[in-house]
């Protein structure tokens, strides 16, 4: 795994929506974008997040999903899906989540970008397809897609492809860390296996850290959708 192609990016302004008779703001509708795009520190240009606790920000500017999954859910969900079916700003192909590590740093145009975390389903997917078991399957599948941290800001096209620069020596796939965070949660040694990259996301640490010292935590939470308050 030497490098990725990027079929599509995506981006959008979060827009409101109703959903289980309320209205909601969501960033997940994001279109595709023909021109060069900036990618700063935050997130591409053009691109914005509504839920800032569970989205975007340093360590989550930019979201990737592997077309290399497309056909699995366009059979799930039996209908075709557009570019940006998950959200995800970088529609790739050649860089699944049994490969790239947690910490991997990649050339994206003038940018550099680095692994930082899987993407955690949400809500939101039910949001698009009205189908409410939707965040589960992508969770239970593996089939998430990651985060990647702003390293150096610059200009990104979509001829540009992902170069690895570096592959991380823990060699922490984000499939593992998948695993780990929602099937194999009382794994004490493979949670901290993952402790052991530095450049894990902050968000992940503190969940993980939680579990090691016996404070457990359950991410199913954010896959149940709106509540009332």
């Amino acid at each position: 795994m030497g490098q990725g192609e990027i079929i599509s990016i995506n981006v959008g302004k979060p827009i409101q929506v109703q959903f289980n008779n309320k209205e909601i703001s969501t960033g997940i509708f994001k279109r595709p974008s023909d021109e060069p795009l900036f990618l700063s520190w935050f997130n591409f240009e053009g691109d914005g997040q509504a839920d800032l606790v569970h989205h975007g920000g340093r360590e989550k500017a930019v979201c990737v999903y592997p077309y290399e999954h497309y056909p699995y859910w366009e059979k799930e969900l039996g209908r075709a899906l557009e570019y940006s079916a998950f959200g995800e700003n970088l529609t790739t192909r050649g860089l699944l989540e049994t490969e790239v590590c947690i910490g991997d740093i990649f050339h994206l145009g003038e940018a550099v970008v680095q692994v930082s975390q899987p993407r955690q389903p949400c809500y939101k997917l039910s949001v698009k397809y009205g189908a409410p078991d939707m965040p589960l399957k992508v969770q239970e599948t593996g089939y998430t897609g990651f985060y990647f941290r702003v390293l150096q800001e610059g200009l990104v096209s979509r001829l540009d492809g992902l170069h690895l620069i570096d592959r991380h020596p823990k060699a922490i796939t984000v499939s593992y860390a998948n695993k780990i965070m929602h099937r194999e949660k009382n794994n004490l040694e493979g949670i901290a296996k993952i402790l052991e990259v530095e450049e894990l996301s902050d968000n992940w640490r503190k969940t993980l850290t939680k579990r090691l010292e016996g404070s457990e935590t359950d991410t199913r939470e954010r896959l149940k959708g709106y509540k009332e308050k």
